[in-house]
Order: C-alpha cells, then structure tokens, then sequence
C-alpha cells in the first residue's frame, strides 16, 4: 500500500492524521521539506504543478523526470533515503492551454499525465476544471469527470507500460471545485463552501464516467476530492478556515470511508486552523506561496544583513536583481496587480500570492543570490546582526542547533512554517 494511501486509511480509521504537501519547484524550499522530514523520520511529500512543471518545461525550465532528479539530489545531499520521498503532480490538466481548442488542450494534458506518471510520480491529481477556448461555459461535472477519466485512462496505461504493472500504482485526486492556483485573482470577502450535494454530484460523475473507461481500478485508487471548506487568500487578506460553515461538507464525506478531502490554499492559515482542518476530514493539506514568501523573507533579511555587515558597495545586490526581473518581466503579474507607484512596490515584493517567486530562475537573480551564499560561506556574520533580523535563527545557532551559512538559515526560515503543517499532520508528535 502507499504511503499516501495508508495516511488516509489511518485517518478514516479515526486517528486524526494527515500529510501535508509542498507544492514549490524552488530547491531552497524542497530542501527545508527534505530536512524536515529527516529531523522527524518522516516522510516528504513535494509536489509540482502543471505550469511549474510540464513536457515543454514550464515557468521552471523542468519537465517531470528533471523534477524528479532535482528532488532526488536534494535527498541524497540532505542524507533522506528516497523511498521516503513522495512526489504528487498538481492542477493535471489543462489549465497550461485553457486558450487552445479542448481537443488539442486535452492531449497536450495527456502527454503532460504520462510523463508524471513515467516519472515516477505517485499522486496524480487530475484538475479538467477549467474551460478551454471553444467550450461553452460553465462546464458540467458530467463533461469534467469525462476530461478527468479520459486523462485518468493514460495515466494508467503510462504506469503499465511503465512497470509492467508491477510496483506502486499512482493514487488520484479529483474534484471541480479547486481554489485558484497559488491565491485569489481579486479581493476577497467571503468564500462559498462547497455544498453535500456538490460533492455527491461530482462523485456519482467521476464514479460514472471512470466505470464507462473501464477504470474500476484506477476508482479504487482515487484517495482524495478537491472541494472548497471555505479557506483562500489574495494579496493581502486570509480567509480563515471556519469548522461551523463546513460541518455539512465535513459529514458528506461519511459514507465515503476510502476517501479524505484535499484542502487547497491553506497558506497562512493558523496552526488552530490547519489543525481543525485535518480534523474535519482534510487529511491532505497543500502549501505553496507561504513557502516561497518565507523564503523570500529569509532572503530579504539576508540582504539587509549583508549590506550592514559588508558595505552596500561589497553587497550581493539579490534584493534588487529580483524586483529588477520582475519588472522588467511583468507577464507573471501584470493580469493581478493594477496598482502604480509605490502601491505596486509593496505588491511586487509583499503580495501573500508571492507572485515574485517566478523569477528565482532568472540568471542575474540566480547569480546575486550565489554572492550572497558565497558570501556567508567565507565568514559568518554579527551575531548581533543576526539577533535584529532573524531572531529565531540567532537563537538555534545560540543553542548550537544552526550553522550560520545562507542556505541553513533560509531554509531554517521556511522550516518554521512547516511546523506548524507538521504539528496539524502528526498532532502526537
């Protein structure tokens, strides 16, 4: 049985367990994952996302079986066994090609499930939500659990052929009602929660059309159904997650005793929050932008300790070179920030969504950010430095639990977000 698997049958069992999911392609991040994993012998679980990552390479330049080596490396250099590793495909489908026909979006999808699956990649979830260019709008579940089981169908004969059908068969993910990828398109008031019906509307559709493939064995391993339990974020504002709104949707899932939710866009929820979630059935928790924006603020207390320390004449210049890129390449922002001046600063570089970790990539960023970590590698900072601007990590490295170099104390950053996940996920720990 899979790792994933056996997380949901403990938690329909009645433990109150989950598995929390990281869904970033930065290595930075992926190595706070691994790390902490290690420290709690447990399991890491990373995830791509379908624009992050895809058969023409994505926003990342990755396409699956990269991503995959990246991940691996990382273990091996953290010294985290790779079967302790899982690796989930997320939003599968066509959001990447929502402008082109439907035919030629879904077979671009496919290719896209295929190489995941060919990868190795063991959680599939299959997102055919959104609408491509000559549908008509909105789309029924009938037509999404159609696109879904179509999708689902070359994953399965990718896994077969593949291994032979033998070794561990991918676990799928469904649903139509998922958040936006990585936070809100506008300001936000409240949140609809998804109703009992919505979900037994999409479940009987996917039931339904997986039965017409021919795909009763790929049900078996559907293990989780996006729905909406009434918890998003937008550049400013968290929507927190409210366990009276959701108890008719936390009871629908019942009779459904092979199958948990899976809760999208829970960053920056509370640990009170993240722990009522799993909770309520939301064994599977994701987190992404709360990830890269801790690592962003890491990076910025970096820079400002560097400055300090150094001279700004001596400093890495990271700070600049990455809102440098993003300026100068306003395609990953444009659509979302309609503010000028100095509004548009703050949300250049401060916006919950953290729009701005699309240009870790690019090549004066990457190369800032090495002077920086060369920098930190050739002397140790002021402790007192430390003590203003990272006040948690001057304390770790106090207690002799933290090297001071650049890449332990961001990731020792992001690692505080995971804790909370982890607290949520393993509350007896």
């Amino acid at each position: 049985m899979s790792a994933i698997r056996e997380i949901v049958r403990r938690h329909r069992s009645g433990e109150r367990v989950g598995i929390y999911s990281v869904c970033s392609a930065h290595p930075l991040v992926i190595r706070a994952a691994l790390e902490q994993a290690l420290a709690e012998d447990g399991t890491a679980f990373i995830e791509a996302t379908s624009n992050q990552v895809n058969q023409d390479g994505g926003y990342t330049g990755l396409r699956p079986a990269d991503f995959r080596d990246l991940v691996a490396g990382i273990a091996d250099e953290v010294g985290l066994a790779r079967d302790r590793v899982l690796l989930g495909g997320d939003h599968l489908g066509p959001n990447c090609w929502q402008h082109e026909p439907a035919r030629t979006a879904l077979e671009r999808s496919g290719v896209m499930v295929e190489g995941y699956v060919r990868a190795g990649f063991q959680k599939i979830h299959l997102d055919c939500s959104m609408p491509c260019r000559d549908d008509t709008r909105p789309l029924t579940d009938a037509l999404i659990a159609e696109r879904t089981a179509m999708l689902c169908a070359r994953a399965e004969a990718a896994w077969k052929r593949e291994s032979a059908g033998r070794g561990q068969a991918p676990v799928y993910i469904v649903g139509s009602e998922v958040p936006t990828p990585g936070g809100a398109q506008e300001a936000l008031e409240h949140l609809a929660v998804t109703t009992p019906a919505a979900v037994e509307a999409t479940l009987a559709a996917h039931r339904t059309a997986f039965e017409r493939h021919g795909l009763e064995a790929a049900w078996e391993r559907v293990v989780g159904l996006v729905v909406q339990p009434g918890v998003e974020f937008d550049d400013t504002h968290v929507i927190d997650y409210l366990p009276a709104n959701a108890r008719a949707l936390r009871d629908s899932i019942s009779a459904q005793t092979h199958l948990v939710f899976e809760a999208h866009s829970t960053d920056y929820q509370t640990p009170a929050a993240l722990a009522a979630l799993v909770e309520d059935h939301f064994a599977i928790l994701k987190v992404g932008p709360a990830l890269t924006f801790a690592l962003r603020e890491a990076v910025w207390a970096l820079d400002a300790i560097e400055r300090e320390w150094l001279g700004s004449e001596h400093s890495s210049g990271v700070r600049e070179r990455l809102i440098g890129a993003a300026r100068s390449d306003p395609r990953h922002w444009a659509k979302h920030y309609r503010s000028q001046g100095h509004e548009l600063q703050l949300q250049l570089e401060y916006s919950l969504s953290d729009r701005i970790r699309y240009y870790w990539t690019a090549a004066p960023v990457r190369a800032a950010l090495q002077r920086l970590i060369d920098a930190f590698q050739r002397a140790a900072p002021p402790l007192p430095l430390l003590k203003q601007y990272l006040p948690a990590a001057y304390a770790a490295i106090r207690n002799g639990e933290l090297e001071p170099t650049a890449p332990r104390l961001i990731t020792h950053h992001v690692r505080q977000v995971l804790d909370d996940y982890s607290a949520a996920c393993n509350p007896r720990r």
